[in-house]
């Protein structure tokens, strides 16, 4: 029998840490054992004195005042719904004020040679609570208020801190408990995040597994018809083949194992030369060109827009090439080919017209990394795009 109590009894907590995602409950369930504790010593403190104070009964009615309102910020704290900012504040002020109460039921002789009648530990709760709430700054700051209090009703302020410590270990427990509280959200989030990464990366295995039964399978089917049929059905095999690689080379990218779990980084070069050394020739940099992640992506995207500009438009025979050059904070990618170039006025009026591809998809895209994109073209002498960039996005270090 007592063998299923402790299971049931063991099943009861599992079920109540699983409903408390504070990632600071453990903390707020410890601090109201402590304020237990210290309730029973206040309560120890208060009959040993009750005989010395003016007011004795007035001090009882306000003792039973007050450890109603720790009961009811003891629930708010194990239930939940006192883990707000403005409950911690209330309890702090009215945890001052009980000690300032001190001086309405006893004279300035008794005070200034005792703690305050709700003791100083009692109260300790209030700069706890804040702390938890808040971190070290805001647990430092009510553990001044409540050593404030203390020394008000005193009337002076004692610097002796080898006779009385009472304030710098006050202010010592209240920043320890913020720095745990704030140490706990800190790695909570951290796990929250490795977790949400771990779960896209799963994902992206699925869809790649997915993509790979089924439409890589598909492109090169029709790659290889096509090729068989000839014909107009050429070009669709082409298209189709071409289509196939980059779909391979994206998984290959997505599926490349990282020593991080959310990498910031990537060798630009590199990217350049697995994703489209096929289409054009890549001129790098020997030693690795590292920028931010999602400017590698997006100048990828852009290039690719440009290369597909030339197999588009600048004629059957033209050829590709790119130079990548590392200038220190920024990069610049020149895409040159040998094609039939553009004649003057037709982008305007292909942006006249709504076709907006090069404003859009590489100018616009290239801008909003914070870079500059320009273009050198006249007829018969071929096109040349020069892509520049901040290896770095704006607020990363």
């Amino acid at each position: 029998m007592q063998s299923v109590d402790r299971r049931v009894r063991s099943l009861a907590q599992r079920r109540h840490d699983i409903h408390d995602r504070d990632p600071a409950g453990p903390l707020w369930r410890a601090a109201q054992i402590f304020r237990l504790l210290s309730f029973v010593y206040a309560l120890g403190f208060q009959i040993a004195i009750n005989d010395d104070l003016t007011h004795p009964r007035v001090t009882w009615v306000l003792f039973a005042v007050l450890t109603a309102a720790n009961i009811w910020w003891t629930v708010g704290y194990l239930v939940g719904f006192g883990r707000r900012p403005w409950f911690v504040a209330v309890e702090v002020l009215v945890s001052a004020g009980m000690m300032l109460s001190t001086s309405l039921v006893t004279d300035t002789d008794w005070a200034s040679h005792n703690q305050t009648w709700p003791t100083t530990l009692w109260m300790t709760n209030a700069a706890l609570s804040a702390a938890i709430i808040g971190g070290t700054l805001w647990g430092a700051a009510a553990a001044l208020v409540v050593a404030g209090a203390n020394y008000y009703v005193k009337g002076h302020i004692d610097v002796n801190f080898g006779r009385n410590a009472t304030t710098i270990l006050l202010v010592s427990a209240a920043a320890a408990v913020g720095m745990a509280a704030t140490r706990a959200r800190t790695v909570h989030q951290e796990l929250v995040e490795a977790i949400g990464v771990a779960a896209r990366s799963a994902e992206r295995e699925r869809l790649s597994r997915e993509v790979h039964d089924g439409v890589l399978q598909v492109l090169a089917l029709i790659a290889k018809r096509g090729r068989e049929i000839g014909g107009e059905t050429a070009e669709l095999a082409r298209l189709s083949a071409e289509q196939e690689r980059r779909l391979r080379a994206l998984i290959a990218d997505a599926a490349d194992p990282s020593p991080t779990l959310a990498p910031t980084s990537r060798d630009l070069a590199a990217v350049l030369r697995s994703a489209i050394a096929h289409r054009a020739q890549v001129s790098a940099p020997a030693d690795p060109v590292t920028v931010d992640a999602h400017i590698a992506d997006e100048l990828l995207a852009v290039v690719d827009n440009v290369l597909d500009n030339v197999v588009n438009h600048a004629g059957p025979d033209a050829q590709a090439y790119i130079l990548l050059e590392d200038l220190d904070d920024y990069v610049v990618v020149s895409v040159r080919d040998d094609g039939v170039g553009i004649e003057d006025g037709r982008l305007a009026a292909a942006e006249a017209e709504g076709r907006l591809g090069i404003s859009a998809s590489i100018i616009g895209r290239v801008e909003s990394l914070g870079g500059t994109a320009r273009l050198e073209s006249a007829p018969g002498a071929g096109t040349e795009w020069e892509l520049s960039a901040p290896r770095r996005r704006k607020g990363t270090p």
